[in-house]
């Protein structure tokens, strides 16, 4: 099992507050740190600092760590070409001593992309699809060979396919609740399946169709990593959950949704324990106050050595 922070810096944190983050990530011995890749504040409050760019951000914290695996959870196919994200991720890796990972999906805030005139198709399951080939071709290319590509969305002409990452392979995240399509990318171009913000029985059932995915093309089921991606609140007591749910303008029964892990260390570790039966062995907690660094802390002091590996 493995165990990553997940943080959403476009909700008004700084690089200086996601460098405390992944720095506390490496000291207490959890796996990675992952950052959502948007733009603009989601729901109410104060948007400042402002933005920072996902792939600035984990360039900069390559330079700043040495160990934790370091990926977005997901990139957006709207935001960047596909030949200019394999250069950016392969940069990463060079940049880290080979500990990037992209997570990729096909984007959904629309309010966003209005807001910094990002063009936003209604389907965009076709953009994934290419991406994904463009991105896993450019790096699969021989050395001093070239990449071509004619999609319907893009056209490479003898690509140089370089820079490439020191990574004989970058885990590929592809990750979502659609039926059909999702898994079937997952099946064909991911190293890791996620699933993130739903119950158990949800997660159980996306697992299931994933691996039938991998099947129906021949592939081992085994090969392909799943994971989960959890809301989570950790505190010592009653106060300091409370203390930390209102920090980020909820109430303790609207967080406390059946999906979400809240709780001491031991009643998250007990709830870890499920999604590891269920067939998850990377677990994302995402948490949503940045400037709490203790809260941090805790996952990696107190949390951490309750689990199962």
């Amino acid at each position: 099992m493995e165990y990553c922070l997940f943080t959403e810096p476009q909700q008004g944190f700084s690089y200086d507050d996601q460098l405390a983050f992944a720095q506390s990530a490496e000291r207490h011995g959890l796996d990675g740190f992952f950052r959502s890749d948007h733009y603009l504040r989601m729901g109410e409050g104060d948007p400042r600092p402002g933005p920072t760019d996902a792939w600035t951000t984990l360039a900069g914290l390559a330079r700043e760590t040495s160990r934790i695996r370091l990926g977005t959870l997901v990139s957006s196919v709207t935001y960047r070409v596909p030949s200019i994200l394999a250069i950016q991720v392969a940069q990463v890796d060079a940049m880290s001593g080979g500990r990037a990972e992209l997570g990729l999906g096909t984007g959904w805030f629309e309010r966003e992309h209005e807001a910094y005139g990002i063009p936003f198709p209604p389907k965009r399951f076709d953009l994934l699809e290419e991406q994904l080939q463009v991105v896993t071709g450019l790096w699969q290319t021989p050395d001093a060979e070239t990449f071509s590509f004619d999609g319907e969305h893009y056209r490479l002409d003898r690509a140089p396919a370089l820079p490439k990452p020191v990574q004989s392979r970058v885990p590929v995240i592809v990750g979502g609740g659609g039926p059909k399509r999702t898994p079937a990318l997952a099946a064909r171009y991911a190293t890791e399946f996620n699933i993130g913000f739903v119950a158990e029985d949800v997660v159980a059932e996306k697992f299931r169709v994933v691996r039938q995915a991998c099947e129906s093309i021949g592939r081992d089921p085994e090969t392909l990593q799943l994971s989960v991606a959890l809301p989570t609140i950790v505190g010592v007591d009653d106060a300091e959950i409370e203390r930390r749910v209102a920090a980020i303008g909820q109430t303790r029964a609207q967080f406390d949704n059946g999906a979400n892990l809240i709780g001491s260390p031991t009643q998250i570790a007990e709830k870890v324990e499920h999604l590891c039966a269920l067939g998850a062995s990377r677990v994302y907690f995402q948490l949503l106050d940045l400037r709490d660094v203790e809260h941090a802390d805790l996952v990696g002091a107190e949390l951490l050595p309750l689990l199962p590996r």
